[in-house]
């Protein structure tokens, strides 16, 4: 059965960056947020290509295994393709290079004019749609057949999809830093342990590891 799932960052006073340029699509602070899952063996490999071997094993290693197994389709706000960087570039295909490491069909939420699909190396190719979350999700759960589909970022998706209620797992990295600024993610959402089983893991990097399944 085809479960909805989302993976998100977060630091200890409840902040995701929020200082996207188009030389830093993510924010400033993204690097510190997301350090210990990038020195993972799984995340070199798969964003990487880096097949050393080189990289941490443990708890990180073993969600960042599962953030990459069993998805069938992913979705994605505008900003997480970079849709917005160079709006005046027809030519410009997102900041994920030449082969995004997806390997699905990926649907980019955008209010922008209306695209082509975009097909990349690596089995990835981008849908671009301006229509409500759930129709989107619903055209993802086709393409995904007996997998999963995985809702990505930016911050406004991920949080309107919270709000609709419309996840099924949803997987919090912590990390052992605070911020004191940008986007806070959890305002106004509340309730999720009346509808998700919760369950906590410390890696040694630090990072607490929050896994909510329905």
């Amino acid at each position: 059965m085809t479960r909805v799932r989302m993976d998100l960052f977060a630091s200890l006073d409840g902040y995701t960056p929020s200082d996207a340029t188009p030389e830093n699509p993510m924010g400033e602070d993204w690097a510190r947020l997301t350090a210990a899952y990038a020195a993972t063996r799984t995340f070199r490999e798969n964003v990487f290509g880096d097949t050393s071997g080189a990289g941490t094993t443990g708890v990180d290693d073993r969600h960042a295994a599962a953030f990459f197994d069993g998805v069938g389709s992913e979705i994605m706000g505008a900003g997480m393709f970079g849709l917005h960087s160079f709006p005046d570039d027809p030519d410009w295909k997102g900041w994920w290079g030449d082969t995004p490491p997806f390997g699905t069909p990926v649907y980019v939420l955008t209010h922008t004019a209306p695209r082509a699909p975009l097909p990349m190396n690596g089995g990835t190719t981008f849908h671009f749609r301006d229509a409500p979350i759930d129709e989107v999700l619903a055209e993802a759960k086709e393409a995904a057949g007996d997998l999963d589909v995985r809702v990505g970022g930016g911050y406004r998706t991920a949080r309107d999809f919270l709000r609709a209620g419309l996840i099924d797992d949803l997987h919090l990295m912590v990390a052992p830093i605070f911020l004191g600024r940008g986007h806070r993610l959890w305002d106004d959402l509340v309730g999720f342990e009346l509808t998700h089983e919760v369950t906590t893991e410390v890696a040694d990097s630090g990072a607490i590891h929050v896994t909510l399944a329905r």
